[in-house]
């Protein structure tokens, strides 16, 4: 399994875990967000569309390099992985600038979106189709 580093130059890495590798805090100990992105077969991809959404990644990362911290890709699993400080406004800008760079990706579970989609409903509360789960 392979990585991509999308902050440091053309690195591929073997894939060690997230867990081991993702930062929790930042340099004054703050707790950092993070969301994750599916870019489905990425991985298997011709080389040259694969190096020129690289590329597209890269130069979106770059434009938020004050907020990214860790950015890594995961073409066994397809998975863009980007842990960033916080920010009032928060991941938003920089999910609609991947999306755009590369329109295959799609965001896979974030808090933001979470909680963003509860407060587009309706305000009603989904019932349980089961009696017993009430």
């Amino acid at each position: 399994m392979y990585t991509v580093s999308l902050l440091l130059p053309d690195t591929l890495l073997p894939g060690l875990p997230l867990w081991q590798r993702v930062p929790t805090r930042d340099e004054n100990g703050r707790a950092l967000n993070d969301f994750m992105m599916l870019i489905p077969k990425i991985g298997t991809w011709p080389e040259l569309r694969r190096q020129q959404a690289l590329n597209k990644l890269k130069q979106v990362i770059a434009g938020f390099d004050e907020r990214v911290v860790f950015a890594d890709l995961n073409l066994k699993l397809n998975v863009l992985w980007i842990s960033l400080r916080h920010d009032p406004r928060g991941c938003v800008a920089l999910v609609e600038a991947i999306k755009a760079a590369v329109p295959e990706a799609v965001l896979v579970a974030s808090q933001y979106e979470a909680l963003m989609g509860m407060a587009g409903s309706t305000g009603r509360r989904r019932q349980p189709r089961f009696k017993w789960l009430r």
